[in-house]
This record gives C-alpha cells, sequence and structure tokens, in this order.
C-alpha cells in the first residue's frame, strides 16, 4: 500500500484513472477497509472465502472507482468456487457515450490449478446473466485468466492485453464487444507482484464523433400525390409518343424521360438532417418542445418551466408509444428486411456515411480497367476435345435431343403489371432516373407503354440504350487500396430493365433447366449449399474409407468471373442450349454497346472445387483434370485467380509423403489447413471446431438484438418469431453437414446459446438435436421428391 499510495503523489497515469483492478489481493476480514483506503478513490472488494474456495490464503479481487469519475456503483454478485474466483460491480459514471447506460465490470480470477473448462462456462454464463438484465451496459472483464481464455466460450468478446504480463506469458487479460475500445501499454511491476502492471487507455470514440451529419433528400409519397400523379399518367396518350419517334430508343428513353417529368414536378421532396446518435422516436416536434422549454429555463419562469416541462415529457411518451407500435408492425409482417429496419431502430445503429471521390481521373481508369477483357481476348481456334475432356454440361447436351423449335417469347401486360407491383420502394432508380417508388403506384398506367416497348425489344433483338446504361460504384474490397483490383464494381440499372431481365430470365430457365450440369447447385429450385458441402463430403469420405488413399480439393477462384464473358462466346454455349436463336441475338445485344460510368467512390454461382480422390500416389487424372480446367479457361476467356485458389489435402494415412504443389498460371497453389466453403468451414482433419466457434460467435451476437426486443416489452410469441428467424437460422446453418460429426463440448456451446435464448425469451425452445432431426427429415423428404437431384 505504502508504494500504491507514492505511485498516486508521483505517477499522474494512477490518480487519473477511472478505476484500479487488483487481482490475488490475499485481503482477509483481519485486514479493515481503512487501512486500503487511496485518496480520491472508493474500495469495492470481495475476499477468498475459505469455505466455498476450499483454500485458506490467497485470491481475492478488489476494485478501487475514482470519485471523480462515478459515485453510483453498485456491487452485482461475487462468485467464489475451487476453480474461479469473480467480482462484478456496474459502475453509472457522471459521463458516458449516449450509447452505454453504465460500465460493468467483471474482475476475474482463475487459480493455476483450476479446472480452466468449469471455470470458463460458470463465467460466461454470469456475464451472459448480466447481459439479459443489463442490455444497454458495457460490459468489461478484466483480470488474472492463467490458462484461461474468455474467447472459447463467448467468441464476440475482444482481448486487448497482447504484451507478457509474467515472464514471456499473457496471463493477464482484458475483455470487451467493442473492438479497438482500449490500448494496453504495459508498467513495472508494484512491490513483490509477478505481473507487471497494464495500463488500458480508451481509444474508443462516440458514435456521435465517427461521422458528420448527414443531409438527405426524399420523396414524400402521399396519397394526395399519388392520386394527382396517376391522374396525370391517365390523361397521357401514350400512342403520341410512338408516333413521333423515330427508332425504339428514341421512344424509350421521351417516354422515360416524360415519366421522370411528371414525378419530379407533382410529387414533393423534403429534406432533413440527421445526426448519429439520434434516437428514432424522436420528432419534429419534440425537438421543437424541446427547444421551448430550454427557453422556458432561461427565462427563470418557474411556473412556465414546470408547463414546457410536462408538454415535453407526454410528447416523450407519446412519441416512444407510437413507436414501439410501429416495431411491432414491423416485426409481425413476414419481411426480413422490416425486421432488420426494426432492429436498426432499436439498437440505433447508424452506419459511417459514404463519402464521395470527385476524382475524374480515377474514374476514367475504373472505366477503362472494368472494360479491358473484351479488348484482350482474341478468339483462340476451337481446340479438339476428346471425349474425356468436354465438361459435365457438354456431355449432358449431346446427350439430349434437340426439343421441337420454341415459340417466340411475349410479354403480356398481366405479368408487367405484376412485376411493378412487386417491386421494392427502398431501392434506388438507375440512371434513367425512373424510380421503383413510381412503378408500383403508378403500375396500372405504366404497364401498357413498358409491355409495348418489351415486346418491340424482342421483335427487333434490340435493347433501348437507356436500358443498358450503367452507374458503376466502385466498392473497396479491402480497408486499404493499392490498385484498381481492390475496387469490386456494383452496377447501378434501370429498374425498369430488371423487370424486363426477370421476365426473360424465366423464360430461359425453362428452357435450359433440364440441359444443366448435375452438380451446378447454384439458380436452381430444390439445391443449397448444403447439398454441395454434403457431395463433396460424400466424394472424399468414401473415397478414403479404401486404404492408401487421400484427396487434394481444389478451390478454384476467378478474377471477374462475371465480366469476363465475351458475348459472342455465350451466344454459343445459349444455341447449343436449344435457346432460340432470336433470343440469343437479344442478349448478344443486350451485352453489347453497353455505357457505364463511375459514380460516387463508396469507402457459390462461380464458386468451382476440383476434388481429386487419389489412391496409391498417382495424381495423374488430377493434374490433367487442372490443366483441362486452365485450358478451358483461356478458351473462354476465364481469368484464375491464382492467389486466391487454395488447396487442402485431406490424408489419414499415418507417414504421408512430401506432395509437389500444385502450379496454376506459373506460380503454386498455397496449401490451406482450413477453408470456409460454401459459408462451411472445412479442415483438413474434416473437423468442426472451428466452423462451430464461428457459428456461436455470430449467434451470440445477434442475441444482443434479443435482449433489446426483450427490453422493450414485445409478447414472447413475437420474441420467438424473432429467434426463429435470426438466431436459430445462425446456429443451424449446413447442420445437416457437421452435426453428426461434431463433438459434445461443440454442441454444448450452441445449446448454451439456446439457454440463454430460453432465459431471455422465458419460454422453452427445441433443443440443437430436435432441430438436426427435423432439418434432416425435412431435407431428405424433398430430395426424395426430386428425381434429378444428385
Amino acid at each position: 500500500m505504502d508504494e500504491l499510495t507514492l505511485q498516486m503523489n508521483k505517477n499522474r497515469d494512477f490518480p487519473t484513472s477511472c478505476v484500479l483492478c487488483f487481482t490475488e489481493t490475499w485481503l482477509c476480514d483481519a485486514i479493515p477497509d481503512s487501512a486500503l483506503q487511496l485518496g480520491g478513490f472508493n474500495l469495492y472488494r470481495a475476499d477468498r472465502h475459505t469455505e466455498l474456495s476450499g483454500k485458506t490464503k490467497g485470491g481475492g479481487i478488489c476494485f478501487y472507482t475514482n470519485n471523480s469519475w462515478c459515485n453510483d456503483v453498485k456491487v452485482l454478485s461475487q462468485l467464489c468456487s475451487p476453480d474461479l474466483e469473480a467480482f462484478i460491480i456496474n459502475c453509472k459514471p457522471f459521463y458516458s457515450p449516449r450509447e452505454f447506460s453504465s460500465f460493468i465490470l467483471v474482475g476475474v480470477y482463475i487459480p493455476p490449478q483450476g479446472n480452466v473448462c468449469e471455470a470458463q462456462r460458470a463465467l460466461a454464463d454470469e456475464i451472459q446473466s448480466v447481459e439479459r438484465t443489463n442490455p444497454d451496459a458495457l460490459v468489461i472483464v478484466l483480470g488474472d485468466f492463467n490458462k484461461g481464455n474468455l474467447s472459447h466460450e463467448l467468441p464476440k468478446y475482444k482481448q486487448f492485453i497482447k504484451c507478457p504480463t509474467r515472464e514471456g506469458n499473457v496471463l493477464d487479460h482484458c475483455y470487451t464487444t467493442i473492438s479497438g475500445a482500449y490500448r494496453a501499454v504495459p508498467r513495472a511491476a508494484l512491490g513483490q507482484s509477478d505481473h507487471i502492471i497494464v495500463h488500458l487507455i480508451p481509444a474508443y470514440r462516440q458514435k456521435l464523433k465517427l461521422c458528420k451529419p448527414v443531409v438527405r433528400t426524399s420523396k414524400k409519397w402521399t396519397s394526395e400525390a399519388v392520386g394527382e400523379l396517376q391522374g396525370c399518367l391517365d390523361c397521357t396518350d401514350w400512342d403520341v409518343f410512338r408516333s413521333t419517334t423515330n427508332s425504339l430508343d428514341e421512344y424509350t428513353d421521351t417516354v422515360s424521360s416524360y415519366i421522370y417529368f411528371c414525378e419530379d414536378s407533382i410529387i414533393p421532396t423534403c429534406t432533413r438532417v440527421s445526426y448519429n446518435n439520434d434516437k428514432p422516436w424522436f420528432t419534429a416536434k419534440l425537438r421543437r418542445l424541446r427547444s421551448e422549454k430550454e427557453a422556458a429555463f432561461r427565462s427563470g419562469d418557474r411556473g412556465k418551466y414546470k408547463e414546457a416541462k410536462y408538454r415535453f415529457s407526454e410528447e416523450v411518451r407519446k412519441a416512444k408509444t407510437e413507436h414501439g407500435e410501429r416495431m411491432q408492425q414491423q416485426f409481425q409482417t413476414n419481411d426480413s428486411a422490416s425486421v432488420w429496419k426494426g432492429l436498426k431502430a432499436i439498437t440505433n445503429y447508424k452506419p459511417r456515411a459514404p463519402h464521395s471521390v470527385n476524382d475524374l481521373r480515377l474514374a476514367n481508369s475504373l472505366n477503362e480497367y472494368y472494360c479491358r477483357f473484351e479488348r484482350q481476348w482474341n478468339s483462340p481456334d476451337p481446340p479438339q476435345s476428346s471425349p474425356h475432356q468436354l465438361s459435365p454440361t457438354q456431355l449432358h447436351t449431346s446427350a439430349t435431343p434437340h426439343p421441337p423449335p420454341l415459340t417466340p417469347l411475349t410479354i403480356k401486360e398481366e405479368e408487367v403489371n405484376r412485376l411493378f407491383k412487386r417491386l421494392n420502394t427502398r431501392k434506388a432508380s438507375g440512371p434513367d432516373s425512373v424510380s421503383p417508388s413510381l412503378l408500383k403506384h403508378c403500375a396500372n398506367q405504366l404497364s401498357p407503354v413498358f409491355t409495348d416497348i418489351f415486346n418491340t425489344s424482342l421483335e427487333t433483338c434490340h435493347v433501348p440504350a437507356c436500358f443498358k446504361t450503367s452507374a458503376i460504384v466502385p466498392v473497396p474490397k479491402k480497408t486499404k487500396i493499392t490498385g484498381l483490383n481492390d475496387y469490386r464494381p456494383v452496377a447501378l440499372t434501370s429498374v425498369v430493365m430488371k423487370s424486363f431481365e426477370r421476365l426473360v430470365l424465366s423464360y430461359l430457365k425453362d428452357i435450359t433447366d433440364p440441359l444443366l450440369d448435375p452438380l451446378q447447385f447454384a439458380y436452381r429450385a430444390n439445391r443449397s449449399v448444403d447439398d454441395a458441402v454434403n457431395m463433396a463430403l460424400h466424394f472424399i469420405l468414401q473415397h478414403l474409407d479404401s486404404p492408401g488413399s487421400y484427396a487434394r480439393i481444389l478451390f478454384v477462384d476467378f478474377s471477374s468471373a462475371f465480366n469476363t464473358i465475351i458475348p459472342a462466346l455465350l451466344r454459343d454455349k445459349l444455341f447449343q442450349l436449344n435457346v432460340p436463336d432470336s433470343m440469343c441475338s437479344w442478349i448478344t445485344d443486350f451485352l453489347t454497346d453497353r455505357w457505364q460510368f463511375s459514380v460516387k467512390l463508396l469507402k457459390f454461382a462461380d464458386d468451382t472445387t476440383l476434388i481429386g480422390l487419389i489412391s496409391d500416389g498417382n495424381e495423374s487424372a488430377y493434374r490433367g483434370e487442372i490443366d483441362c480446367l486452365v485450358s478451358w479457361c483461356s478458351t473462354n476467356n476465364l481469368e484464375l485467380n491464382s492467389l486466391k485458389t487454395v488447396e487442402m489435402t485431406v490424408d489419414f494415412r499415418k507417414d504421408p509423403a512430401p506432395r509437389p504443389p500444385v502450379i496454376l498460371c506459373d506460380s503454386p497453389v498455397s496449401s490451406a489447413e482450413s477453408f470456409c466453403f460454401l459459408g462451411t468451414t472445412i479442415t483438413k482433419e474434416l473437423k468442426w471446431a472451428q466452423n462451430i466457434s464461428s457459428l456461436t460467435k455470430k449467434a451470440q451476437q445477434r442475441m444482443y438484438f434479443l435482449r433489446q426486443l426483450k427490453k422493450f416489452l414485445l409478447p414472447v410469441k413475437m420474441l420467438v418469431n424473432f429467434y426463429t428467424a435470426i438466431i436459430e437460422s445462425v446456429l443451424t446453418s449446413s447442420i445437416t453437414v457437421w452435426f453428426a460429426a461434431a463433438t459434445a463440448r461443440d454442441k454444448a456451446k450452441l445449446q448454451r446459446v439456446i439457454h440463454s435464448a430460453e432465459k431471455v425469451i422465458g419460454c422453452s425452445l427445441p433443443s440443437l438435436q430436435e432441430l438436426y432431426f427435423s432439418r434432416s427429415r425435412r431435407r431428405a423428404a424433398k430430395i426424395a421428391a426430386d428425381p434429378s437431384h444428385p
């Protein structure tokens, strides 16, 4: 204590700290609090209990809280056992960021001889209990963990102490759920302690300071404005547009421009400023009443101030009630977008506003870069493929007789009307400025003219230029940009053209579905990523049953797979799939002469897997298939990304010989210990601990939303529906793949999440095993009913 008192007087880091936490204090009842007092700090101690711990000395945890930081401190609980000591206090400081209601400090000491697994489970249960009762508080867990690690049980918690704290080992940990919350700085040990002191310096920035206020302009689609717009379009003679224009491009562009002019003239706009920490229920009326209350306070009139304060409080209560009713309506609708919108409102989540970059040279460079594939491609001579080199699609196509000629596609007005009415009004409009809100509200008025445009486009095999124009939004793939390849192009196209594409897609799927590769699991009904992963594991495990066998799995990655499509090559392949020549010409026209421009810069389909089932060390067939893949990609203008292509070897033999690496595009393919294949993490030992840890982490993060909903007093039925849609869907992700082979410990981790949800909701929920059986039976029934399923 003498040295600690000296540090308080000489080192400003000590008196300016908010909290001091000490573990292994060795305090007992014989030492009074008066002997441990520090000036300006309050003491809260939890000494080791002799009977509960089974030890007579050692242990103990204490906190010193700074009086200038917080005077409202409450002891929540204290745990003492042979395996774990924990002391939990709740601090409500004078000032804290609005997003945190309080700070819950959990002091931890796990003895070196204790059962680490039992200690971690008990600590995790206690922390989850605290989270349920204080959903808005920030939980900070710190102390001497020795061999323990909280991340095993609560993966959402991040550890900040990376420096050695005792003889080169990191035994002291600090956890919170906020990334980058603290920066740990090592200090000299205190007295005879064998652990150093760790100074945790806050690095967290409040939500209000993360981004500037955002100014948004939006249309107000009131019933009066919609009625006026519908009347305007009802009075329009669309035949005038067709008779006075000379081409389909001019006809379409004139109609689109006229529609946008009507919307811009009739629908009113509103502009509002939003701050990052605004509450969703805080309305303009509340803002006015708050200004009146502040003015009354400054006037000094006590009666006037009490009246203004009462009006403001009543309006706050009314606004919260109305907001709660709106949230209940959002959760009652069978719409995931509405659910997430409600969650964002509850948690006050506001992503950082994107910042545009006005760089004309960068925009031109991106346009050139995104168009590079077609200019670089030179049509190679068609290779003379032997029968064993044909792709599964080619083999399947050649074995299928050509069907009789199909009737040309003719689009009906009812189909266009139905698609327009199903549009999502929250989507952005394309370069033609025709918004989905306009199409949805005025579907009856606009479906005749657009049906005429669509059918004219199909008859002439020409797509209007305004439908092909795209605004390219370059989205960064990485946080640090090193080149143009680090941007992913996201095309913003016409909403009308997207509806047109859906009608054409339905026609194409009816023709091509029977001819697709049976091992293509995307874009097909009754196919899922679980089927693809299960099929791959089935091939591997069946082969590994044979002695002296192993499997090499090549996870192939393509560079800009969809952007490298050459229209001429696609036309030939569509013709082989019995697509009518007129439709092939229409698609070719759709993919050529496309205008694009880059706009503001915002800060399983092509997933291919090659499995080599190798016996007696003979890899010739596997390497030959890789050579065929490289040759096929070169012929079809597909660029293999050797940097992202990885290989994983599954080999259970005792003394396997070293294997030469696979060479792809003149560079060796890296070997991986594990790989996330279609959302499921597979390791080379075919164990599932890593995959289950990622599922547990994601489910625990979503438990925060469930606790927030409970705080808003939503009905139990609604909480169960939310749990089923948002949390149970994560727990059962690919459950038919990994459950049977998962360990009991891994299953127990997921089951604890279910138990935590039961305590929050207040009712029983299906266990993990029940979910597995129900999912398996349901999936097996669907597969059995589909004779084309592989």
